[in-house]
């Protein structure tokens, strides 16, 4: 049993929507008791709690004295790696850089002759903490796209935090890519755990205004929970992918797509939705092809026959309505003119297109990040960025000779809405002109 083919109708997109959204973080309820208990702690015990937890999850006795990692645990991370694979991520840090470089936002000031200032202040948050998670899932590549925005916004210190072994090591590749993006300290700590020290705060750990990085169930409840105490990316759910392709697509590299999201956990979710009954045939064949040779053919099997689907679409436009509809994380664009098609995508995190723009050069080496929305949120929310990690604050200031012809506008919508005292404090700074007013009438 494979991924579920279906012809595209309005019933089976709904089915579709509701199926996949099963997948979302919100529906973990029976987790959130822990997370909840865990945050609770920390913040009332701060070292204590995260030392016993960290004992407790990683088996790892950490102190004082070993939380944070050292410059020599670096330099031999360093030394653990193949030197090309250092050089491969520094070629990666400096496409995602150069990608977020441009991102940046200027502070404006806008003068107008009657008087009036208006503008708005740039300004970077002061510290920003992120989350690597440590074991299987050290993803080194989400370290160079959660650090580098942050260094480019001009943030003032960017701490990370990262499970230890039991041996109280950190993974190598997590560390030199840290190094790479700039990150100012590392801290051996994970879990729910560690969301709370840097929401909270603890005596080794400083508390942070912004969290953000990837996690398992209980990172992603505990980041929900705090937020509001601190700013968080997202609550990111099981990764995903969208294929959008006609009858030129090759089959074979759609195929290879679709297997390169369902890898990651039998919760990901890999949608093909095409205009060619004969394309999805063929892809059918590639993926079971596929399966006899990859690595990780169990946790993909399993990941299709849950959400895998092949949509059947009459016309490109059908198609295009349903990809918005479904706002993937990843949406490929594998049709004869991929550009034209994009113009109509209203709902995605990422676009790749045409038939050499796979998914995976955007996780690791294009430039763009690949912190994305997921789960249907492309439709409200944007891939992290250089703005994440930046506030805006409004400039206004007027002239009394602006404020004056502007007050009578603000003391009428102050009295339809009840507020004598916001009327009065424009009120007072005209009292003097309307005693030398009522003077002259005297006279």
């Amino acid at each position: 049993m494979g991924m579920k083919k279906i012809k595209l109708t309005k019933e089976s997109r709904e089915e579709l929507l509701r199926d996949l959204l099963k997948r979302s973080p919100g529906s973990y309820g029976d987790y959130e008791k822990t997370v909840a208990q865990i945050i609770e702690r920390v913040r009332a015990q701060g070292d204590t709690a995260l030392f016993a937890l960290t004992e407790q999850f990683d088996r790892c006795k950490i102190t004082p004295e070993t939380i944070r990692v050292t410059k020599e645990e670096i330099a031999e991370a360093y030394g653990l790696l193949a030197p090309e694979l250092v050089e491969t991520m520094k070629r990666s840090a400096a496409n995602i850089r150069s990608f977020h470089e441009k991102q940046r936002r200027n502070s404006f000031v806008d003068v107008k002759e009657n008087g009036v200032i208006l503008g708005q202040k740039i300004t970077p948050i002061g510290r920003a903490g992120v989350y690597v998670p440590g074991g299987k899932a050290a993803y080194p590549s989400s370290v160079l796209m959660n650090v580098i925005p942050a260094r480019v916004a001009g943030v003032g210190e960017i701490i990370m935090t990262t499970p230890p072994g039991a041996d109280g090591r950190v993974n190598p590749g997590t560390l030199v890519a840290a190094d790479i993006a700039g990150a100012d300290t590392v801290y051996k700590a994970g879990g729910a755990q560690a969301i709370a020290a840097m929401a909270f705060g603890t005596e080794s750990i400083p508390r942070v205004d912004k969290i953000t990085g990837p996690g398992n169930i209980f990172v992603a409840l505990a980041k929900r929970a705090v937020y509001g105490h601190v700013s968080i990316d997202s609550v990111a759910g099981p990764s995903e992918i969208l294929v959008l392709a006609d009858d030129t697509a090759n089959p074979r590299y759609v195929a290879a797509d679709l297997l390169s999201q369902a890898e990651h956990d039998e919760m990901a979710s890999a949608i093909l939705i095409t205009t060619s009954e004969a394309l999805a045939e063929r892809v059918e064949a590639e993926i079971e092809g596929f399966l006899k040779e990859l690595s990780r053919s169990g946790i993909i099997q399993s990941s299709l026959e849950h959400y895998g689907y092949i949509l059947l679409a009459e016309t490109m436009e059908e198609a295009v309505e349903a990809a918005n509809a479904v706002a993937s994380e990843h949406l490929e664009i594998l049709t004869e003119n991929p550009f034209e098609v994009m113009t109509k995508i209203r709902n995605a995190g990422a676009i790749f297109l045409g038939e050499y723009s796979c998914e995976p050069l955007g996780d690791y080496f294009a430039g763009p990040n690949h912190i994305l929305p997921t789960n249907g949120t492309a439709r409200f929310f944007s891939p992290l960025g250089v703005e994440d990690f930046t506030k805006r604050s409004s400039i206004i200031s007027y002239s009394r000779d602006a404020l004056s012809s502007a007050q009578e506008d603000i003391r009428r919508f102050a009295r339809s809405e009840g507020l004598t005292a916001h009327e009065n404090a424009i009120k007072v700074r005209f009292e003097q002109d309307t005693a030398a007013h009522r003077t002259k009438e005297k006279i």
